[in-house]
């Protein structure tokens, strides 16, 4: 249009608004097309390039060489043919058209982020990668139309209907389930598309900022909660350690209180019998020395009375009160009254001792008698 209007030579002033009018036109076209785009890193340039080569099929120039782990699908007249193996391949020029590359290694793809709502209505954010391989090149060709897509769909829709059935709790703890069920709902649905899942993982689990922070709460509180019970239980144990102790204590002050009871009740009796019996050896030898001396009861009325004198000369040097018999000045009558009593006793002791033969004599007799009666039956 400027040109036309220059090429005419039109007049200044109707050549001025047509100039405005494509300046501001060049302006709009700049705006739509954006900022100007830095150049490519080489890197980058290199893998558009190499992905442009993968996508772009090879043109048949009737020799062919198919690199290892891939797999060519030749239509011949629009019409699929033959699959070329790796290795050299002859075609027919004009008739056949190598149609699709399939790479037959296996193949990483990144899930990228999405959101989920779990069984409790909690909305997650979730990123995985899944890993896949093509097993059969003509259902990867003909089956779908683009395959990374298409699985990487289907791996997000199963990853949401998979969180959906579980809870936050569950999915945080059982991954590896997860990513089981992911993986076997992915090959039940791309068994048609002649592609095989071998292994999805969730990269990254991103809860909610509230829900994350009341987890730090229920995490500490749960730790705290163990922290009192194990002090608890040290306490309870300590009490129950310490009583039991303290029992233990003293069942073994009472049992060393009745052995030192025992011991000194037998220590007492057998002092008292062998007191009793040095008493009564004694009184056994002066009995047979008084009866077996000529003039023993002569003596023995002699020691009672000078026993007497110094028991009455005594009575006044271990108290105040001082009990004095009727007849303190009959010496006489009180030797009397002590043999006498001295005779009764020796009496006593002789029918005692004839009791206790006639007893064990009875018994003897009886004891001899069952035995007869024993035998005879």
């Amino acid at each position: 249009m400027l040109s036309s209007a220059l090429s005419s030579r039109m007049p200044l002033a109707q050549l001025q608004p047509r100039l405005v009018l494509a300046r501001s036109f060049h302006h709009s076209q700049q705006l739509a097309a954006g900022p100007p785009q830095q150049p490519k890193a080489p890197s980058a340039m290199y893998a558009q390039m190499m992905a442009q080569r993968r996508t772009k099929p090879p043109r048949n120039t009737i020799v062919k060489f198919v690199p290892q782990q891939e797999a060519w699908v030749v239509e011949r007249m629009g019409r699929f043919s033959r699959i070329l193996e790796p290795g050299l391949a002859i075609l027919v020029p004009v008739l056949d058209r190598i149609s699709y590359t399939q790479s037959l290694k296996e193949v990483a793809v990144e899930i990228p982020t999405q959101s989920a709502i779990t069984q409790d209505n909690v909305t997650l954010e979730l990123d995985g990668v899944l890993y896949y391989k093509v097993v059969d090149p003509y259902k990867a060709s003909y089956g779908v139309a683009n395959a990374e897509f298409s699985v990487t769909q289907l791996a997000q829709t199963t990853m949401r209907a998979e969180i959906g059935q579980m809870t936050l709790d569950t999915t945080l703890a059982e991954r590896n389930t997860l990513n089981h069920n992911i993986v076997n709902a992915i090959n039940a649905a791309s068994e048609s598309w002649g592609i095989a899942c071998l292994r999805y993982e969730i990269r990254d689990i991103h809860p909610p900022v509230k829900v994350v922070e009341a987890m730090h709460s229920q995490v500490s509180a749960e730790r705290s909660k163990r922290a009192q019970i194990l002090e608890s239980e040290g306490s309870r144990q300590s009490a129950i350690n310490v009583a039991e102790g303290a029992k233990q204590a003293q069942i073994l002050a009472s049992e060393a209180d009745k052995m030192q009871q025992i011991n000194r009740a037998m220590g007492e009796a057998e002092a008292i019998r062998q007191t009793a019996q040095a008493e009564a050896t004694a009184i056994e030898r002066v009995a047979q020395a008084i009866r077996g001396t000529d003039g023993g009861e002569l003596a023995a009325s002699l020691h009672v009375a000078q026993q007497y004198v110094e028991a009455f000369g005594n009575i006044a040097k271990k108290g105040n009160t001082i009990v004095v018999p009727a007849s303190a000045n009959d010496i006489a009558s009180m030797v009397t009254q002590a043999m006498s009593v001295f005779s009764s006793v020796t009496a006593n002791q002789k029918q005692v001792h004839q009791a206790a033969s006639k007893n064990l004599k009875s018994l003897d007799d009886n004891a001899g008698g069952f035995g007869s009666e024993q035998i005879n039956h």
